[in-house]
């Protein structure tokens, strides 16, 4: 799973700015895929409706392929952002390879 951010998110856009992937977005925005189809986050409509930022679940390889932490979780002033439930490696690599070749 993705990395979640909770409500306490102040909506600062460190986490956004750092993450390699484009898998966070400010609350309200649309999200896009690499060829541009934007959608919806139906599963976080919470984030859409509200003042935090959210992460795109597809989109998000917990910086496999570019860091050895999840980068976001680092730069976040309020320790607002978690890993959800955690992903073996092999299926992040799996994500990282289809977001990229």
């Amino acid at each position: 799973m993705a990395v979640v951010i909770s409500d306490d998110c102040i909506s600062c856009g460190a986490c956004a700015s750092e993450c390699p992937n484009t898998a966070i977005y400010e609350g309200g925005a649309k999200w896009s895929m690499a060829d541009g189809t934007k959608h919806a986050d139906s599963a976080r409509k919470d984030a859409l409706d509200g003042d935090h930022y959210f992460s795109v679940p597809f989109k998000c390889t917990q910086c496999v392929g570019f860091n050895d932490k999840p980068a976001c979780i680092e730069v976040c002033p309020v320790e607002a952002i978690t890993i959800g439930k955690p992903e073996d490696k092999a299926i992040l690599e799996h994500r990282f390879k289809e977001l990229y070749e």
